[in-house]
């Protein structure tokens, strides 16, 4: 009865150890993808496309479905050359706020969802200013976490068949 009761009881202590350092691992997952996603907010608000760019897996695995035409760009050289017209046609530095936003990551894959508000003026002085739901995938390769998918969406109305660009709760 001993022997079992001490088995157990080194049971549950290795059993509690792996779950607290579980949390630890995933926590700190969290904070790296919190992180990734700053710096691409930053990106964006200094108008660098390859500050953007060097938070996605490079090459034609990328799949970005964007929230402007056309339906999705594939690879990185295309969501590049997507956020190289974007900022052309903002004649002030972007604002880009990131909201709710929560993160699942388990080792080596992750995905986020959130709210995303991206404004400027354009060159000719109107106010641009989309409120975006955006869906993320993130793979964690060679230690470090990239944006592998993502997925911009506004709610539509149906009965106008617009996009919902001020999107509120």
């Amino acid at each position: 009865m001993r022997t079992t009761t001490i088995a157990v009881g080194l049971a549950v202590a290795t059993l509690t150890t792996m779950l607290a350092l579980t949390s630890v691992a995933r926590a700190d997952e969290k904070a790296e993808i919190e992180a990734l996603e700053k710096r691409v907010a930053a990106g964006i608000e200094a108008k660098d496309a390859d500050a953007v760019m060097a938070n996605y897996v490079p090459g034609d695995s990328l799949l970005v479905f964007d929230i402007i035409p056309p339906r999705q760009y594939a690879g990185a050289d295309a969501y590049k050359k997507d956020w190289a017209g974007v900022f052309s046609g903002c004649a002030d530095s972007p604002k880009f706020d990131i909201s709710d936003l929560a993160i699942t990551a388990d080792g080596k894959l992750a995905f986020s969802h959130s709210i995303q508000r991206f404004a400027c003026t354009d060159p000719k002085g109107n106010k641009m200013d989309m409120t975006m739901r955006a869906t993320d995938a993130y793979r964690k390769i060679k230690g470090k976490w990239l944006i592998v998918h993502e997925h911009y969406s506004a709610p539509i109305d149906l009965a106008t068949g617009k996009a919902d660009l001020t999107s509120k709760p």
